[in-house]
């Protein structure tokens, strides 16, 4: 039986790999690739029938290498895998099967989930209502409501210039659309709605208390420049107040409530804006990371499609998409990545992105993504590399955690997807060998 079995092995030409040592987490086939490690004397089951692995080309061999020596000096809470799109080989693969925490790679299951469950044109309207009638001399007699309905571009014109690239509805574009209908005064008072989603200003990272360390403002569902607030007052309120300083700019008379409340029923539209598409807001969310973008479209998902408001029903939502129409199975318990009980390996990151390729959700996730070596948190990422300006990726950055996923164009007219998920060493050294390892993928 043994030169029979060393004849049917010279016949189908198998190579042995050696796996190298930190790679036996993985020795289970990885759903994103469909070819196992041939291991001697392996007892196989019959409906898996031995598939000999391909040889690799040298260079494949090289980028291997590479990668293994920069993960070797990551340390042993380091794993990745990159993936061959054209070819369908995974190309190297070490502890991909471990699940960290993605920090805000987390935001690539998000996008996606958007995508599915929303039009990428989808615009979000805040809009100006209004309980009584239009009096002479343009008096309005009764309140006007300022109704949020989750838009994280609605703010100030300059505010929008610098922070959001120009997009997003003003304040004084609802100030011009009520001196149209003739009002010069109101009687009553201008009142925040922020009822869409929950009075929560943060994440699970701390407990839902505000966050605007990691935030830059607070969440909620009437947020103005990026979910200020000032004078002890909530975002809607300060909302409301600065649509009543807009209008006293425009004289037109008004008063602005310290309390948010829900829009009454009877109430009637005199004003609205809208917000630029989703697709204009997931590059907004996803070029710079932008956290709070990423909580208040969860709360858009959880609002629209999970009867709640919410982060915790927004994540709902995401996961559902992500195993119902990927079948894939991570963790996720909010939108940004900002909770370490978010759990994601790289084999599931991979495939997510392996199975979007040449999807029109994919199409729109790679236009999403920031250029590694150009925009956004990757621009100093693979600087002076074959991948600057050749790879589009999302980062993913909590203490000690310095993650990078996404896509890569190869010297040798490869497009692969990868994961390179950090664990342990500082983000400054961490950030060194993404931009290493980054670049021998854009060699490849």
């Amino acid at each position: 039986m043994g030169g029979l079995a060393a004849l049917l092995v010279v016949a189908i030409g198998v190579v042995v790999w050696r796996l190298d040592s930190h790679s036996s987490t993985h020795a289970a086939a990885s759903a994103s690739a469909s070819i196992s490690s041939p291991v001697a004397g392996e007892v196989r089951s019959r409906r898996a029938p031995v598939r000999p692995r391909p040889v690799l080309t040298p260079a494949a061999r090289r980028l291997r290498a590479g990668l293994q020596r920069q993960m070797r000096l990551g340390g042993r809470g380091t794993g990745g895998e990159v993936y061959d799109l054209g070819a369908g080989t995974t190309l190297f693969s070490l502890r991909d099967g471990v699940k960290r925490p993605p920090a805000s790679v987390e935001k690539l299951y998000t996008t996606v989930a958007l995508l599915n469950k929303l039009s990428p044109n989808l615009r979000l309207r805040t809009t100006v209502l209004g309980t009584g009638h239009l009096g002479p001399g343009g008096v309005w007699r009764g309140d006007l409501y300022l109704r949020g309905g989750g838009d994280p571009t609605f703010g100030d014109s300059t505010f929008n210039r610098v922070w959001e690239l120009g997009y997003g509805p003003t304040a004084s574009q609802l100030a011009a659309q009520l001196l149209h209908r003739g009002i010069r005064r109101v009687t009553g008072s201008v009142v925040g709605d922020a009822s869409l989603f929950d009075a929560r200003r943060g994440g699970p990272g701390t407990a839902y208390a505000a966050d605007t360390p990691d935030f830059g403002g607070q969440l909620s569902a009437l947020s103005y420049d990026h979910g200020s607030t000032g004078g002890g007052l909530s975002p809607g309120a300060f909302a409301a107040k600065e649509l009543v300083l807009t209008l006293l700019a425009s004289h037109v008379q008004a008063g602005a409530s310290k309390r948010t409340t829900r829009t009454p029923r009877r109430a009637h539209v005199l004003a609205t804006v809208s917000s630029p598409p989703l697709s204009v807001m997931l590059s907004l969310m996803d070029v710079p990371s932008d956290d709070l973008f990423a909580e208040l479209l969860t709360k858009q998902l959880g609002a629209r499609f999970a009867r709640s408001g919410s982060i915790t029903g927004g994540a709902r939502v995401i996961r559902g998409v992500i195993h119902d129409t990927y079948d894939l199975n991570p963790s996720i318990v909010d939108g940004s990545g900002l909770s370490r009980r978010d759990r994601s390996s790289p084999r599931e990151i991979v495939a997510l992105l392996r199975k979007v390729w040449r999807t029109p959700v994919g199409a729109r996730l790679w236009s999403s993504l920031p250029v590694v070596g150009v925009t956004g948190t990757v621009r100093t990422i693979g600087t002076g590399s074959a991948a600057q300006g050749h790879c589009v990726a999302k980062t993913g950055t909590l203490d000690s955690v310095t993650n990078l996923a996404g896509y890569c164009h190869g010297r040798g007219h490869h497009l692969v997807a990868f994961a390179l998920l950090i664990d342990g060493p500082t983000n400054p050294d961490a950030l060194v060998l993404l931009s290493r390892m980054i670049g021998a993928i854009a060699r490849y």
